[in-house]
C-alpha cells in the first residue's frame, strides 16, 4: 500500500535519494519531474510544494524499477519527444533524440502541402502523433504489427487529443500493408535496423528492455528498410516523400536501394545532431 506520509517535494525527494543508493544524486528529482511532467530543476526550486499521494506511490514504484535496471523512461513510464509527452512501457520502443530530427525533416520537406502522412512502425505513435501536432496534413495514419504497441500509440492519442491539428488513425498489420491501397504524400519510418548477429552488443538497458521486434531487421539489418523502400514507391503521390531513419553504418546501402529505384529522385543522406548519416530521404519520380 502507498504510504500517505510525505507531504512535500523535498521530503519526497530525500526518501527516493535513500532507495537509490549510491546513484546520481539528480535522479530522484528527475523522477519526480517526470511524474508531475514539470522541467529538471522545477523540484529543487520547489521544495517546499505539497504533492499528491498518488504521486509518492508513483515515484516509490519507478525507483523500484530503476534498481532493477529498467531504464528511466520506463521506469517513470514516460518519454518527452519533442513537444508532447508520451506514456511508455516494455510494449514499445524508447523514442530517442534522433527520431525528433526525423520528424524535422519531414516537416521541413512537406509544408503545408497537406495531404496524408503515414509513419510506419509507429510504436508510442511519437512520430505519427509529433505530426499531426507540429504538421499541416489532412489527416496521420501509424501502421505497427504489434497490437501492444497500437495500444500504447492509441492511449497517447486519446491523452493528447487536444494538442493534435490533424486527425491520427491507428492501424494493425506489418509495414506498409495497412494502407497498401491509398495515395499519400508522406511515408516516414524509424524502422527497425539492428542486425540479428549484433544484438549482443546492444547496451543491456537496450538488449534486456526495449521490444525485439522493434529492434532487429534480418540477417542484414536491412529488411524492413528495404521492404518499405521498394513498397513506398506503389503509395506515394508524385512528389511524396520517403523519410527513414537508419542505422549510419547502413545510411549508403539504403541511398544505394532508392537510386536504383527509377520511382524515386532527389535521394539525400543527411546527418543528425551526432553529425551521423541517420536519415535518408526521397521523393516520388
Amino acid at each position: 500500500a502507498a504510504r500517505t506520509d510525505v507531504r512535500s517535494v523535498a521530503a519526497l525527494a530525500v526518501e527516493l535519494q535513500l532507495l537509490l543508493g549510491d546513484t546520481s544524486p539528480r535522479l530522484a528529482q528527475d523522477v519526480i519531474a517526470a511524474l508531475l511532467d514539470v522541467p529538471r530543476f522545477w523540484p529543487g526550486a520547489n521544495g517546499s510544494e505539497a504533492i499528491d499521494d498518488s504521486i509518492c506511490h508513483a515515484a516509490r514504484v519507478a525507483v523500484a524499477r530503476l534498481r532493477r535496471g529498467a531504464p528511466f523512461a520506463y521506469a517513470v513510464r514516460r518519454a518527452a519527444f519533442r513537444h508532447l509527452t508520451l506514456d511508455v512501457d516494455e510494449r514499445v520502443l524508447i523514442p530517442r533524440p534522433e527520431t525528433e530530427g526525423l520528424v524535422e525533416q519531414v516537416l521541413q520537406l512537406a509544408g503545408g502541402a497537406g495531404g496524408t502522412a503515414v509513419d510506419i512502425g509507429t510504436g508510442s505513435g511519437a512520430i505519427a502523433l509529433s505530426l499531426a501536432s507540429e504538421g499541416v496534413f489532412d489527416r496521420v495514419i501509424g501502421t505497427d504489427v504489434s497490437r501492444d504497441a497500437l495500444a500504447v500509440a492509441t492511449l497517447n492519442a486519446a491523452r493528447l487529443a487536444g494538442a493534435l491539428r490533424a486527425p491520427v488513425e491507428f492501424r494493425h498489420g506489418s509495414l506498409l500493408a495497412p494502407v497498401r491501397d491509398m495515395r499519400v504524400a508522406v511515408i516516414v519510418s524509424n524502422p527497425p535496423y539492428i542486425a540479428y548477429h549484433e544484438a549482443g552488443d546492444l547496451p543491456a538497458s537496450v538488449r534486456d528492455w526495449e521490444p525485439t521486434l522493434a529492434l532487429l531487421s534480418g540477417a542484414d539489418g536491412m529488411a524492413a528498410t528495404v521492404a518499405i523502400i521498394r513498397g513506398a514507391a506503389d503509395l506515394l503521390q508524385q512528389g511524396g516523400i520517403l523519410a527513414l531513419e537508419v542505422d549510419a553504418r547502413r545510411a549508403s546501402l539504403a541511398a544505394e536501394s532508392l537510386a536504383v529505384d527509377p520511382r524515386y529522385r532527389e535521394i539525400s543522406v543527411r546527418l543528425d545532431l551526432a553529425g551521423r548519416e541517420r536519415f535518408v530521404i526521397a521523393r516520388r519520380s
